[in-house]
């Protein structure tokens, strides 16, 4: 099985999963404007149905992952400056092994987020 991209996000503020979030997956070539590869959106659970990237399309390159928070927050009717500090949050990241699963996940609240490669 070859390799593949993942995610989820984790709404911070309330200590839940942060569900119906706008995802898009752009391929960064050197030189040339970005393709959108997929949009999607997370479940229930701050999960993606399927993986983000399989099979051809999940190869070595560089790749950001647009997370669209800003109407998620505007929906959970949390208190925000107008317009919001956080409203779309790029992860700019590369993958160096078309066989590996990387994960990308993010941690988020109106005010802050971090992320990292997890498993």
């Amino acid at each position: 099985m070859g390799g593949y991209l993942t995610t989820h996000i984790l709404d911070t503020a309330q200590g839940i999963p942060a569900s119906h979030v706008t995802i898009q997956v752009w391929r960064i070539d050197a030189g040339k404007s970005g393709v959108l590869l997929k949009t999607t959106c997370t479940g229930e659970n701050g999960r993606t149905e399927e993986a983000l990237l399989t099979g051809e399309e999940f190869s070595v390159g560089t790749y950001e992952i647009i997370f669209k928070v800003g109407a998620y927050f505007a929906a959970q009717q949390i208190p925000t400056a107008d317009p919001p500090f956080l409203s779309d949050i790029p992860v700019r990241f590369t993958i160096a092994d078309p066989n590996a699963h990387y994960h990308v996940p993010l941690l988020v609240s109106p005010w802050a987020y971090s992320t990292y490669r997890g498993s």
